[in-house]
């Protein structure tokens, strides 16, 4: 498993937001690309959580860990909302 440092993480959020769209990458492989950096960011938070416990981490990494954890889960929260409106709309649409 590798450890993501603060660095990092804003790092490749910053990549991944200003680089242009590759050419043979679908919708489907950035939706899933996106939903595993929201895991890995939960996940980092609990391995950053249980060594601040056992007295290996500081609060502050935990902070950090979990409110990057907690803005990664309300964007895929917000685009999953977007996903299921842009659906119902497509559906209302006469024939």
């Amino acid at each position: 498993m590798t450890t993501v440092t603060p660095a990092s993480a804003a790092a490749a959020a910053y990549r991944a937001a200003t680089e242009p769209p590759r050419e043979g990458v679908s919708f489907s492989a950035t939706l899933t690309r996106a939903l595993e950096h929201t895991v890995e960011a939960s996940r980092n938070a609990d391995t950053t959580a249980a060594a601040a416990m056992t007295g290996q981490g500081s609060v502050t990494d935990v902070v950090i860990a979990v409110g990057r954890a907690e803005v990664a889960l309300q964007t895929a929260v917000a685009v999953r909302d977007r996903v299921v409106s842009a659906y119902q709309d497509i559906m209302r649409m006469p024939i």
